[in-house]
């Protein structure tokens, strides 16, 4: 059962909302010099980004790294406990270690901060006090301070932790820009997901390429009309010396009948057809065939070689990946 104050729950949540979101405004007057200084510094890093933290801010520094390394950045999360058990040796000086902390005084990774200095890896600190400990010590410091927690108590972070999370944000998508990261890059770091799928499969990977529809232009349409439905696509390609000459949809024959009534029988697959259907090469990558289908309001494109011989029939469900 809900308490007394169970009526308010949705207001404590529109409460929490406003006081994140104005934790985020108010990083926006705090950005300086250090962090476009912090961008320069990943940008010309010729190792990794390693970013670290404990306890919350491990768990942001963990989906910062996650976000870096998807977007260009190679980049992987460390526990600062680990670095006394061996994992010193993955940095050296051409790395970069992106260190957060909501107070910039944690002891587990101030602790941390001395062998960085020794090995002279340059250090980017993340926290809430530009006065701390990881402020003075990091060669450049990015100040992620709020106001206030959302939580009630003032205790659990959320506000800060939103705030990092945001800010870390911000830094993979300047690096982005001045990457000038596509999203042909972006398949590449992620071929497993949709949009990479969808940016390295080709048009020969999902083409339909047997039983295809294929009818001479000085075919009667109503002989064509069997064509077309045999072929199970909602259109015909009409073909001359193998090559395509045009298109006809049965949008295409439904209009004909309309407009021609009693003549219709009579007419020819030529009287109707489109004489530039949109045409791709196998090699072309579904995601550009989708910005054509959507540019002019089809559904299916004819895949075909330099010679116009027809290899294929994309339409819009092969583009429509299994999962």
């Amino acid at each position: 059962m809900m308490n007394s104050n169970g009526d308010n729950v949705k207001e404590y949540a529109i409460q929490c909302f406003k006081d994140e979101a104005e934790a985020l405004l108010d990083l926006i007057p705090q950005l300086d010099d250090n962090f476009e200084k912090s961008i320069d510094l990943i940008f010309k890093c010729h190792g990794k980004v390693i970013v670290t933290g404990v306890g919350k801010s491990g768990h942001i520094g963990a989906k910062i790294a996650a976000t870096l390394s998807s977007t260009g950045t190679p980049s992987f999360f460390i526990n600062p406990l680990d670095v006394f058990h061996g994992d010193l040796g993955v940095m050296t000086t051409d790395d970069v270690v992106l260190a957060i902390s909501n107070s910039g005084q944690t002891d587990e990774l101030l602790r941390f901060i001395p062998l960085l200095l020794e090995k002279k890896v340059p250090i980017i600190g993340m926290s809430g006090n530009p006065h701390s400990l990881l402020a003075k010590y990091s060669t450049y410091h990015i100040n992620v301070s709020v106001k206030k927690e959302a939580c009630p108590l003032g205790l659990a972070p959320t506000s800060s932790t939103t705030a990092s999370l945001a800010m870390g944000d911000a830094i993979a998508i300047a690096l982005m820009e001045v990457r000038d990261f596509c999203p042909q890059d972006f398949a590449q770091f992620h071929p497993g997901g949709e949009l990479g799928r969808r940016l390295l499969t080709t048009a020969r990977d999902v083409m339909r390429s047997e039983e295809m529809p294929v009818i001479p232009p000085e075919m009667k349409l109503g002989e064509a009309i069997i064509h077309v439905s045999k072929g199970k696509l909602g259109l015909g390609v009409a073909m001359t010396d193998n090559k395509i000459v045009g298109l006809i949809t049965d949008g295409d024959v439904r209009r004909a009948m309309e407009n021609n009534q009693k003549d219709f029988f009579d007419k020819t697959v030529s009287d109707i057809m489109t004489r530039t259907p949109k045409m791709v090469s196998p090699i072309m990558k579904i995601a550009q065939i989708q910005q054509i289908m959507h540019k002019y309001k089809i559904h299916t494109v004819l895949v075909a070689d330099e010679e116009k011989h027809l290899l294929g029939v994309v339409d819009h469900f092969s583009c429509m990946l299994p999962e």
